[in-house]
């Protein structure tokens, strides 16, 4: 068998381990997705009212704002997800599981490939709870099929993305605890972004921070091909940012990996 098919074969069956674990322990998971819903439920009935009357002069309510809010919810169920990647890394690091498997004749590159693809599918998971549920409390997206295609691709490589960051920060932490705690600025980013309300509305300095950092132009990204609002230039600097956060996260994680196997 070829080095190549050694490396799936192994990888296979870390995808398999990282599944089993998400069922096993399904409260992480549980958690990581209820908290979006949360939020959305949160942002909708009890701030839709006044902010969706404010959004461009019209007076929709919450049937506007639900519309305009979802995608934003979205992103931050994928952060949410790839959080849980974080702590699964951490655990593995630090509970000597990896040291074990390095001792075993398996490929290195599978330890990550299982965590990397295991959570490529848990934050498909996240994002199809969360468009379920905001279908039911009035979500009308106005996507034709082609853009809903689109929109799977481009969810595809924004998971890629921060989950391959997620594992960098698992390897980077010192303790479980620590890296259920590092990755919170990704989920927390959205608001600081256009994605409760519109960047124009906020002040100069926080506008400025709003319009630059790398979720906004992934929101805008999402609002367009579900909504049908103008993108801009959005779309191509949300894939750029996606290439640099997977291309920099997967550099980092084989720095921080191939370290540890030196020790």
């Amino acid at each position: 068998m070829s080095t190549m098919a050694y490396a799936l074969t192994d990888s296979a069956t870390m995808l398999r381990r990282n599944l089993k674990r998400m069922l096993r322990y399904p409260s992480m998971t549980v958690q990581l997705v209820g908290m979006p819903i949360i939020f959305l439920l949160l942002f909708v009935y009890v701030f839709g009212g006044t902010l969706g009357a404010g959004l461009g002069g019209m007076s929709g309510g919450r049937e506007v704002y639900v519309n305009y809010v979802t995608p934003a919810i979205i992103l931050m169920a994928i952060a949410a997800a790839v959080q849980g990647t974080s702590i699964s890394v951490a655990m593995d690091m630090t509970e000597g599981i990896v040291d074990r498997f390095r001792t075993m004749s398996i490929a290195r590159v599978s330890v990550l490939t299982g965590h990397v693809i295991g959570s490529l599918i848990q934050a498909m998971l996240s994002i199809t709870v969360i468009i379920g549920v905001a279908l039911l409390i009035g979500f009308r997206p106005s996507a034709s099929l082609g853009e809903w295609f689109a929109l799977a691709g481009v969810l595809l490589l924004m998971s890629f993305a921060l989950i391959w960051l997620a594992v960098a920060l698992g390897l980077a932490s010192k303790t479980v605890e620590s890296s259920s705690n590092i990755g919170m600025p990704l989920v927390l980013l959205p608001f600081l972004g256009s994605g409760f309300v519109p960047t124009d509305s906020m002040p100069a300095g926080l506008r400025w921070f709003a319009e630059y950092q790398p979720f906004t132009p992934l929101i805008e990204t999402l609002r367009g091909l579900l909504m049908g609002t103008p993108m801009g230039n959005s779309a191509v600097i949300a894939l750029c940012w996606c290439v640099v956060i997977a291309l920099g996260g997967y550099l980092w994680s084989k720095k921080l990996f191939n370290r540890e196997s030196t020790r």
